[in-house]
């Protein structure tokens, strides 16, 4: 049985009396008709002629422009997320325990406006009233309610392109550039207490080490049953690491594997100093495989410790600090000045995947993706006829131009030969591009570079190597990241 028909009571409780009495078993279900009927929409609206999807578009600039902005300080700013998400089945990440739940419809009466008093209140629609209007200039959320599954609260904010959002971003980077002036004395100071006489000390020392070195979230206490069966450092269990005195070569390795956020799978060996293999061994004696690993730690103590260490100091700082770091480390190493276009960027994605190697930002290989790379080879072998071609009426023209001896022979050569480094340019390009695209199949570049990479660091490298930042960031990126374009040279520095 599936976890959609285990949560059927769910859909039940939704169900009138007539309904009820038609259906008792979800399994006894055909669900074909629903599902032809959403697929051939979906179709008609694909094959709507150039005007009818002229006459939609105009409809939502008309709900965009209704709905989508608000006046922030006597600014006009753009709303990230102006909708609800209609009802329907509750997925969730990975093997959710409460995938299959029934999601409600989001209801005015559900919903919190927040405004400024002297604002013009929306108006909710016809028979309804809002939940509550509130005053709040505290938050930067402009409506809130919470949704029936997790009882979490969802938020219409601002657009990440607001001024306001640009200067969160800018304060976030400056917090992890701030790390780089005292990560040294912090890195002493958890290797000092690696042999400390507290084992809370200990414990707390080698988590420390993980989040610095291995860029691990600090994970957050959960109720048991309410979600996925997810970990971060402080979380682990015993059944989670592995040690090995040696393995594949290396000494004191820790072969991890457990299910991070979103479900994403943690695997990864990892050689660590001797130390701290010790101290895994000491914290891992006479424990079940379901036993904590750090025992004498959570994630309210970690971060009260972090915050002494530095203000504003966090787990998500030193992924901050570390992603943008290995970054812009890698880009000094991989980019050379003499590179065309499309190799510097291919430089710049491979540097922008070892940072997603690193904060383990995975996804699963895009269906599309034996198709667009088959797609790929085709106009690569084509181009590789062209070339041949090419290189063979160059080869005429020269021998053409060595017995005429006139201007007009000579003049051919020359075009032949500007077409044949052309073609060349081309098929690099297109080889360039097939090798990015395998590289990167499994993994997903843009959470590191819109959340964890100061984009200021990108901005340099483009100034500094001739790249248009069009080639590094689309156009809403660059929205968001206005700041950083106006603000960094190419001498700037994380």
């Amino acid at each position: 049985m599936s976890p959609f028909q285990m949560k059927f009571t769910s859909i039940m409780m939704e169900m009138t009396v007539e309904e009820k009495k038609i259906i008792k078993r979800l399994d006894k279900c055909d669900f074909t008709e629903i599902h032809k009927y959403f697929v051939d929409k979906n179709e008609a609206r694909k094959a709507l002629p150039k005007e009818e999807k002229q006459k939609l578009k105009e409809e939502a600039d008309r709900l965009q422009e209704e709905f989508g902005y608000c006046i922030l300080d006597g600014h006009r700013e753009k709303i990230g997320n102006f909708k609800t998400e209609p009802p329907g089945l509750f997925r969730g990440r990975g093997d959710h325990p409460k995938m299959g739940m029934l999601k409600k419809r989001i209801m005015p009466e559900d919903v919190i406006i927040n405004c400024s008093r002297d604002s013009k209140i929306p108006e909710p629609p016809p028979g309804h009233k809002w939940k509550e209007v509130r005053f709040d200039n505290t938050v930067t959320w402009l409506a809130s309610w919470t949704e029936n599954i997790q009882n979490s609260i969802k938020y219409i904010m601002l657009n990440p392109s607001s001024k306001l959002k640009g200067e969160k971003d800018w304060q976030k980077y400056e917090v992890a550039r701030r790390l780089k002036g005292v990560v040294d004395k912090i890195r002493f100071q958890y290797r000092f207490d690696w042999k400390s006489r507290e084992m809370r000390k200990r414990q707390r020392a080698v988590a420390l080490y993980f989040i610095d070195k291995l860029a691990l979230r600090a994970g957050n206490e959960k109720e048991e049953g309410e979600t996925a069966d997810t970990v971060g450092c402080c979380s682990l269990r015993v059944e989670h690491i592995q040690l090995h005195h040696e393995l594949d070569g290396q000494e004191h390795v820790v072969e991890f594997d457990f299910l991070g956020k979103d479900c994403i799978r943690y695997y990864n060996k990892v050689p660590v100093e001797k130390p701290v293999f010790k101290n895994l061994q000491l914290f891992m004696e006479n424990k079940d495989p379901g036993d904590d690993l750090f025992d004498r730690l959570n994630t309210s103590t970690l971060n009260k410790h972090l915050q002494d260490l530095m203000d504003g100091l966090t787990a998500k700082v030193f992924r901050t600090y570390n992603a943008s770091i290995t970054l812009q480390e890698q880009l000094k190493a991989l980019t050379s000045a003499e590179d065309n276009i499309a190799a510097k960027i291919l430089s710049y994605n491979r540097a922008n995947r070892a940072v997603a190697i690193l904060c383990n930002h995975q996804r699963a290989t895009p269906k599309t993706f034996e198709k667009s790379m088959q797609n790929l080879q085709t106009k690569i072998d084509a181009k590789k006829e062209q070339l041949a071609m090419a290189k063979q009426e160059l080869k005429r023209a020269k021998a053409d131009a060595k017995a005429r001896k006139d201007v007009k022979s000579k003049s051919n050569v020359d075009k032949k030969k500007k077409l044949l480094a052309k073609l060349e340019e081309q098929l690099m390009k297109l080889c360039t591009q097939a090798t990015d695209k395998e590289e990167n199949k499994q993994v997903a570049l843009g959470t590191s570079k819109l959340n964890y990479l100061d984009p200021r660091i990108s901005v340099a490298w483009c100034k500094k190597f001739g790249v248009p930042v069009e080639k590094i960031y689309n156009k809403t990126q660059r929205e968001k990241f206005a700041w950083a374009i106006d603000m960094a040279d190419e001498e700037f520095e994380f």
